[in-house]
């Protein structure tokens, strides 16, 4: 598992968005038992925060220290630094298992051994992401623009899975069919940027040309953003849910 999220955690956890909370109302229908849940790669900690108004107990892990040092804290929530492939944690635990935004980083065979290992039987496996911001025709066509020719050859490869909306991940589980679901905020340009900033691409770009793309793309934005005008930003949930079985 990549580790590019430990850089700038702060910032990661300030600027990223959150998923919505009709979200987390569908997961609760449909995980009878809220004993125990496990946030894998929470990062930030967002997920598990949500689960943890609903889970008795909740699991949060992380490969990034400096991200768990800046994961949101409630009294049943137990972050700790493991590996998603390779974990702590007793056989047959957990009620429900989520993965928000990072199953494309992960050894995908490996991860779902641990993850029929860990579960009780009938267990929900929960992988989320979100997809490529939504705002405007313009302001989507210079964002678009950016994200393939500016610093597409600087995306790892995993990159892929969330392009492709993380259809075309391996998925061995009985799934289950899900509502769609949206996320949307008021981000000021501000926000924006400090969101694209936090895009592993860009920091790969910097680092290999000791420049920052966004500085131009600023610019550009600039013009279809007046100052202190906040605007609705969407971002279409990717979203997969399998009932565990250890046997499949």
């Amino acid at each position: 598992m990549k580790d590019n999220f430990s850089t700038q955690s702060d910032k990661y956890a300030k600027f990223r968005p959150t998923y919505p909370s009709e979200l987390f109302d569908y997961l609760n229908t449909i995980v009878p038992n809220k004993e125990n849940a496990w946030d894998c790669g929470t990062g930030n900690g967002q997920v598990a925060y949500e689960l943890a108004k609903n889970f008795k107990n909740v699991f949060a892990t992380d490969i990034s220290q400096e991200q768990l040092n800046n994961a949101r804290k409630a009294d049943n929530i137990k972050y700790s630094v493991q590996s998603a492939e390779n974990t702590k944690f007793d056989n047959g635990i957990f009620d429900l298992i989520v993965v928000a935004q990072a199953i494309h980083w992960f050894d995908f065979e490996q991860f779902y051994k641990e993850v029929k290992r860990t579960s009780k039987e009938n267990a929900k496996l929960c992988v989320l992401g979100y997809g490529i911001i939504k705002i405007s025709s313009q302001i989507d066509n210079i964002i678009t623009n950016f994200y393939e020719k500016v610093i597409g050859k600087y995306w790892d490869e995993e990159r892929k899975y969330i392009d492709e909306n993380y259809q075309t991940i391996p998925f061995p589980f009985e799934e289950i069919q899900s509502p769609k679901f949206e996320n949307r905020h008021e981000w000021s340009l501000e926000h924006l940027i400090g969101y694209l900033n936090t895009w592993s691409a860009v920091k790969h770009y910097i680092k290999q040309n000791n420049h920052n793309p966004i500085e131009e793309l600023e610019l550009e934005l600039k013009k279809y953003w007046n100052k202190g005008e906040n605007k609705e930003v969407r971002f279409p949930i990717l979203l997969r849910i399998g009932k565990i079985n250890s046997s499949i």
